[in-house]
């Protein structure tokens, strides 16, 4: 293919901005790009009513979690972005990973019935609890499987930002 500009780390990172704005669109909320990005958040998500609730998110985007055995799937990430996500903010600062499938050519399908992007994300919220990490470039994270993202999901999330729960 010729005139390609995003390689393929570029369409995950576009593909999983698509998805979480998707799903807040379903959800019935607003979503804005800071810009630049320079504290680890990726998209805002806003919500109306009481209190104007919002999350931050840091996005990801992987074909690999490894195999696990337990209740768990092991993401590595940056110490900066570990670092920034465990920060004691007012609006509460969420990892959203997005599974793909191997097969790029399975990522996303269009027909004249559906469009489809394939697999699912995960959340997971750092805080000051969650272990301090040094002299190492990345860390290990454990998300719940569990704690899959969809529309009820976020709804949920939004709810527990509005109530200072998350």
């Amino acid at each position: 293919m010729t005139g390609i500009l995003l390689k393929e780390p570029d369409q995950k990172e576009a593909l999983s901005r698509i998805y979480m704005q998707a799903l807040a669109a379903r959800a019935g909320y607003l979503t804005s790009v800071p810009v630049p990005d320079r504290d680890s958040v990726d998209l805002r998500i806003h919500a109306g009513g009481a209190r104007r609730p919002a999350l931050d998110v840091q996005l990801k985007a992987t074909t690999t979690f490894p195999e696990s055995q337990d209740d768990f799937l092991r993401f590595r990430l940056s110490i900066k972005n570990y670092r920034d996500l465990r920060l004691d903010t007012q609006t509460p600062r969420l990892l959203v990973v997005l599974e793909l499938p191997k097969d790029r050519s399975q990522w996303m399908t269009v027909t004249g019935e559906e469009l489809v992007l394939r697999r699912r994300a995960y959340w997971l919220r750092l805080k000051q609890e969650n272990e301090e990490v040094v002299h190492q470039k990345t860390v290990t994270v454990y998300i719940p499987k569990d704690n899959l993202l969809g529309v009820e999901s976020l709804q949920n999330l939004m709810k527990k930002s509005r109530t200072g729960e998350l």
